[in-house]
């Protein structure tokens, strides 16, 4: 995602990156791996290095929106 793109809540992926995620809540990516920690936003692991992805549902509902 461009920084100078709007973000379409129709066109993004069902799983978001950190980066992807603190751009939509509108807080840094340092934020949103504290919160994992905390439960808050959990965290789905993947590959060797665990990279972290987040599942749209859980964010859009973080933010309190309903998918269409």
């Amino acid at each position: 995602m461009s920084d100078d793109k709007k973000i379409s809540l129709k066109d993004l992926p069902d799983l978001l990156t950190v980066k992807e995620v603190a751009k939509i809540l509108r807080v840094s990516p340092l934020t949103i791996k504290r919160w994992g920690k905390k439960g808050k936003l959990p965290a789905i692991r993947i590959n060797s290095r665990g990279d972290r992805r987040y599942r749209k549902e859980v964010v859009l509902r973080l933010l309190g929106v309903s998918e269409e």
